[in-house]
């Protein structure tokens, strides 16, 4: 089975659940770090697996299409073998970095043309295109092609990207129909719910992704800057529709008390480059708050970096030598801080687990979030 849901709170929609896939077993929900180009930034591999305890990472269709490109993914076996990393591995479609792009990109009903922000050449992806690179990665878990929609976006535009997502669906399903996996494990296709902030769109894109009968299904174009109360009304809804026996995954989100309120409308998935960014640029995410490590506070204050961390470096460092690293601007401070945020993002997960099969997840989500939000 891909998808066994362990326990449902009656009194909501959480769930702990468990995914297996012929890379391992993940335990939901889950928090998937961030390998854009095969490297998730500053972490080395055996950290992640060791330390970290990252039962599953995320890469990036767009990037490694571009670089190191298909001929030597094909020729390393896949990203599995490339990066040295033996657990699942998820993929997105690429639809959101073709997105971003903005004026650098031409949308057309056959696909994409944009031009490489390496070095300006031009590419076209098609949805069969994406399934076929994603094919060549090997991902475990990877995403149906879709369109992205902006924030804030008029009703008539949301209508006409959401129909040609819908549209690149069915190519993307014909499409993995005709063409089975070419390394020697299975690989699971989500379609991407999308909508914008329109909750009758929202509906309707949802009940069109569900009678595909994916193995899981994903809810994309939220967290591009809409009010936290938009993403989580929309998210509700959607979670309202979607398969209950099926995984939910909340793509691109976000804060950890982002993650703890969309744990509690029914989502099982999450990734965020959020941890690993804002780690480089001193920001740490803690149980009791957020810490700015650049700040003259802690200039002097000798204690663990992180009292209750899980990982070894909030035994091993303090939070004055954390402080010294980013300000005298040594990588080692990047390195520590990524390491100390991505350990609490997969504590904050297995927290949220535990207590929803102890049966405790709606008193605790609502006594540590505002715990979670304070600043230090």
């Amino acid at each position: 089975m891909f998808f066994e849901i362990e326990k449902s709170l009656q009194e909501g929609k959480a769930r702990a659940g468990m995914l297996t896939t012929n890379h391992g077993k993940i335990e939901t929900p889950i928090f998937m770090p961030v390998g854009t180009v095969a490297s998730v930034k500053s972490v080395h591999q055996r950290e992640l697996r060791d330390d970290i305890d990252a039962q599953i990472i995320l890469g990036n269709t767009y990037h490694l299409y571009l670089r190191p490109g298909m001929e030597i993914m094909k020729k390393a076996g896949g990203l599995h073998k490339f990066m040295n990393w033996e657990r699942p591995i998820l993929t997105d479609s690429g639809g959101y970095q073709v997105y971003s792009l903005g004026d650098s990109r031409k949308l057309t009903e056959e696909g994409v043309r944009f031009k490489s922000h390496i070095d300006g050449s031009y590419h076209f992806i098609s949805p069969e295109d994406s399934m076929r690179i994603q094919r060549e990665i090997g991902a475990d878990i990877f995403m149906a092609f879709d369109e992205c929609t902006p924030y804030p976006c008029d009703k008539k535009q949301a209508k006409k990207s959401m129909d040609l997502t819908h549209r690149w669906l069915k190519r993307c399903v014909d499409w993995c129909d005709e063409n089975k996996e070419i390394y020697n494990h299975k690989q699971f296709l989500f379609p991407i719910v999308q909508g914008s902030t329109y909750s009758d769109l929202r509906k309707e894109s949802a009940e069109f992704i569900s009678s595909v009968n994916a193995e899981g299904n994903a809810i994309g174009g939220l967290s591009v800057g809409e009010p936290e109360e938009d993403m989580y009304e929309m998210t509700n809804e959607v979670t309202d529709v979607l398969p209950k026996d099926k995984p939910r995954y909340l793509m691109g989100v976000g804060t950890p008390w982002n993650i703890i309120e969309s744990i509690g409308l029914g989502i099982d998935m999450f990734d965020c480059v959020m941890p690993t960014r804002n780690a480089r640029n001193g920001m740490l995410f803690t149980w009791k708050g957020v810490m700015n490590m650049k700040n003259e506070k802690w200039k002097d204050d000798f204690s663990p970096l992180d009292e209750y961390g899980s990982s070894f470096v909030d035994r091993e460092y303090s939070k004055a030598y954390l402080r010294h690293l980013f300000i005298s601007k040594e990588y080692l401070a990047k390195q520590i801080a990524s390491i100390h945020n991505l350990a609490f993002y997969l504590d904050l997960v297995k927290e949220a687990r535990k207590r929803i099969l102890d049966g405790s997840f709606y008193s605790w989500k609502t006594s540590i979030i505002p715990e979670l939000k304070q600043r230090r």
